[in-house]
């Protein structure tokens, strides 16, 4: 079935303007350690009934020159709000978004849907640029 543009962007399949996540230089380029960044209060909306998603998401990375700034991060997130995404899409936009801000060693993001009709979804998504980054 194929879907028009229009249909994708209003089922969060297409991105209609740039995100901003800001980031600050890292001081500490060449250490590897590690950011664990967690929201429980994320929301977005099914893209098929129009219902309210409820989600905890769980950024993890290993800076390497810039780090993220988590104001901005929470904002960001706020712009999912009334968003209509599908889970998959969802993990996979905010692990681009995040390589895109600040390019890390390594990031893995991880979405835990509430539960709906008795089923919870986790999905998650990770990127490594740099093999022998670890997570502390």
């Amino acid at each position: 079935m194929s879907i028009t543009n229009e249909q994708a962007s209003l089922k969060g399949l297409l991105r209609t303007e740039e995100p901003i996540i800001e980031t600050f230089p890292n001081q500490f380029p060449l250490q590897y350690y590690t950011h664990v960044i967690t929201t429980d209060e994320f929301t977005s909306m099914c893209p098929k009934t129009g219902h309210p998603d409820f989600a905890t998401v769980r950024i993890i990375y290993i800076a390497h020159e810039r780090c993220m700034e988590l104001k901005s991060l929470k904002l960001y997130f706020h712009d999912y709000r009334n968003k209509g995404i599908f889970y998959e899409n969802l993990v996979n936009m905010i692990l681009e978004d995040v390589v895109v801000a600040c390019d890390p060693h390594r990031v893995r993001v991880e979405v835990r849907m509430k539960g709906r009709g008795g089923l919870n979804s986790v999905v998650a998504a990770e990127r490594v640029k740099t093999p022998d980054a670890k997570f502390c």
